[in-house]
């Protein structure tokens, strides 16, 4: 099986990033989407990607955490930068009311921003959302025909299908793993159309805890557990899982 992690965080101080592909490679995660969140990250997504042209490709964008910083040159480059080799998505954007930690005015100012980005672009959106739902959901009907995928999704059945009737796709990490704070994404995954399924870590965040032993930090190479678990729940072999999921993260990206 060939596998495809479509959300990691690779410049994490946590990480070496290059020990961290050597270790996905070897478990047959052959392609990675690094995620990006600020400006100052852009420019070494970018160098790492040219190192990785066979397995990496990457996000340009600004998560709401960090919206505060945001300048408009920023957004102005960010537009320039999104076009460049190897960049199949803007974000991670999108809003969250949970930490607040930009002013949720300006959250949404450069959410919006970033959507009109995509928009012009015609790229997907990588979207980032908790407990802003109506308000996101809000600023994406401002903009038609916009691809995406809702990453590390982790809301009720009835956000899920909203998404899906605009035309994401879902991102499903190692939340779904954890039997405590799981219980309404395993609910949602029932009504998920395969081919709207993506599979990602959002690592080194949500270590898969069906998976053993423990690691302190999730990574790529354990994308697998996150399958397991998909395949487990809807019975379905996971040979089957790895294969749409790759599928339409390729559809979605573009690769």
């Amino acid at each position: 099986m060939q596998w495809f992690d479509a959300g990691v965080n690779l410049l994490d101080s946590r990480f070496d990033p290059h020990e961290v592909i050597n270790r996905a490679r070897e478990n047959n995660v052959t392609g990675l989407c690094l995620i990006t969140t600020e400006p100052s990250e852009w420019e070494a997504a970018a160098a790492l990607y040219k190192q990785y042209p066979d397995t990496l490709c990457y996000t340009i964008g600004v998560h709401p955490h960090n919206a505060r910083l945001v300048t408009d040159d920023d957004l102005k480059r960010l537009e320039q930068l999104a076009t460049a080799p190897g960049v199949v998505a803007v974000g991670e954007c999108g809003l969250d009311f949970n930490r607040d930690f930009s002013p949720r005015d300006t959250q949404v100012a450069v959410f919006k921003a970033q959507l009109d980005i995509a928009q012009r672009l015609h790229k997907p959106v990588y979207l980032h959302e908790r407990d802003a739902f109506e308000h996101q959901i809000a600023c994406l009907e401002q903009v038609k025909g916009i691809e995406g995928i809702a990453h590390c999704f982790t809301g009720t059945p009835e956000q899920m299908q909203a998404y899906l009737a605009r035309g994401l796709y879902i991102g499903i990490t190692g939340w779904l793993c954890d039997p405590k704070r799981g219980e309404s994404l395993r609910e949602a995954l029932h009504d998920l159309p395969l081919d709207r399924l993506i599979l990602e870590t959002d690592a080194p965040y949500l270590f898969p805890k069906n998976k053993r032993p423990r690691k302190r930090n999730n990574e790529p190479a354990f994308i697998s557990a996150v399958a397991e678990e998909v395949g487990a729940l809807l019975n379905k072999p996971i040979e089957d899982i790895a294969a749409v999921s790759v599928t339409n993260t390729f559809r979605l990206f573009g690769l």
